[in-house]
């Protein structure tokens, strides 16, 4: 990964350690040589890095949805939340200038294409395979199974489903995304990668 990607995507906002990170990075390697990349939940770009990096060494893009307004945690009064993501215009999260300047800073224009939208919906007009699908959106579990069963249909055959914060033990986090992760394999995606939290499944 170029270092100066990666300094941007270390100092980008966000909830992704170095090894997850770079585990995401070559899971886009990977993926990308079968098709587009695409995350659902940009945030403010940091997976956006690793993955747009990727994306651009082997000759794709990737496509990075979120509706910009916040999951449920990043809300006020939640743990995750951020004051600085607020638009005093507004009152409402806007993570969306936060996403751009990260994409700037880490000259990935071009490579990095934002869809700015719900997750579900925009999948209603997708129609295009990908190589690798990651899923990192809202944790509730609801939206998290929600937007599994709107892309994981899209994933080529020999591409990669990739799930973050995924953690078999309660104590140790939500479990909406062990439960997408449980799904993908009754489904027939295959594990095949871990990193911390994040969880690579082959198609």
């Amino acid at each position: 990964m170029r270092p100066d990607a990666l300094a941007v995507a270390r100092a980008a906002k966000g909830f992704m350690p170095d090894d997850e990170g770079m585990a995401l990075h070559d899971a886009g390697l990977d993926g990308g040589r079968t098709g587009p990349l695409l995350e659902i939940g940009s945030y403010c770009g940091k997976s956006a890095v690793y993955l747009g990096t990727a994306a651009q060494s082997v000759g794709t893009v990737l496509f990075t949805v979120d509706h910009h307004h916040g999951s449920e945690e990043n809300q006020t009064g939640w743990e995750h939340h951020d004051p600085e993501v607020v638009d005093p215009h507004t009152g409402r999260m806007d993570t969306l200038p936060f996403l751009r300047r990260t994409i700037e800073d880490a000259a990935l224009d071009g490579i990095v294409i934002a869809v700015v939208g719900d997750s579900p919906t925009v999948a209603t007009h997708w129609r295009t395979p990908l190589g690798l699908l990651f899923i990192d959106g809202g944790h509730a579990l609801d939206v998290a199974m929600g937007d599994y069963s709107a892309w994981s249909g899209f994933v080529a055959d020999g591409g990669l489903l990739a799930i973050h914060d995924v953690f078999e033990n309660p104590a140790d986090g939500g479990q909406a995304p062990f439960l997408v992760w449980q799904r993908a394999v009754a489904d027939g995606f295959t594990p095949e990668r871990v990193a911390g939290s994040l969880r690579v499944l082959r198609r």
